[in-house]
């Protein structure tokens, strides 16, 4: 499960994180930042699920 998380946090990363951490404030605040620019988002991501 772990790649598959890491692959799909990096392609779609608020989809990452709700499968991770499911619809919780964490995700609502990668989709914001993703949706103000794919970067932000995408550390987030990782650094939620990862870090």
């Amino acid at each position: 499960m772990g790649i598959i998380t890491l692959i799909l946090t990096i392609l779609i990363p608020p989809l990452g994180v709700a499968i991770k951490h499911g619809l919780t404030g964490t995700t609502l605040i990668n989709l914001v930042l993703t949706l103000l620019g794919f970067i932000p988002g995408l550390i987030h991501g990782l650094y939620v699920n990862y870090g």
